[in-house]
């Protein structure tokens, strides 16, 4: 299952739920992580709260293949993809195992093939090595067999990278 996260206006929708199929819209219309971690214990996989990201968690976890489109915020993700990838924490448990000799916490829905990164907005160098060192960690922690990192000059690229 190919799952696209991105933090672009509401325009991009149509193309981009016919190149997947799921989409989390990073729009800013939910609550930030409380950190209760009730996603781990409580109630697996789903938030307490009742808004748009209650279910992140299953969507992003149930992806072979995230792409994400963000805004470059000084070699990271925007502040609301951010959010969603916090919000989708519960898509590990609460316990850990050793992966690529490192500890991390056990993936409730098993590994992934691809986290692909697409990154738009002005970056210097140390930036891109930044966020391909993130993107590197984040597909490691969260069980993706590799990690890409797309710089792109302009949206218009951005079809043909899906």
């Amino acid at each position: 299952m190919k799952v696209i996260l991105h933090d672009l206006d509401r325009s991009y929708d149509a193309m981009m739920e016919a190149k997947c199929d799921d989409m989390v819209a990073a729009d800013g219309k939910y609550a930030p992580c409380q950190g209760c971690f009730g996603c781990w214990t409580k109630h697996p996989a789903e938030c307490f709260m009742k808004d748009k990201l209650r279910r992140a968690c299953r969507v992003v976890g149930r992806a072979d293949e995230l792409v994400i489109v963000t805004k470059n915020l000084y070699g990271g993700y925007s502040a609301a993809v951010k959010n969603v990838l916090d919000r989708s924490i519960g898509s590990s448990t609460p316990f850990s195992t050793y992966r690529g000799r490192q500890m991390h916490h056990t993936l409730r829905y098993g590994k992934h093939a691809l986290w692909k990164v697409l990154v738009y907005g002005e970056i210097t160098e140390a930036e891109k090595a930044t966020f391909r060192e993130l993107a590197a960690r984040n597909a490691v922690n969260d069980g993706y067999e590799r990690a890409e990192v797309l710089f792109l000059e302009n949206l218009a690229e951005l079809e043909g990278s899906l």
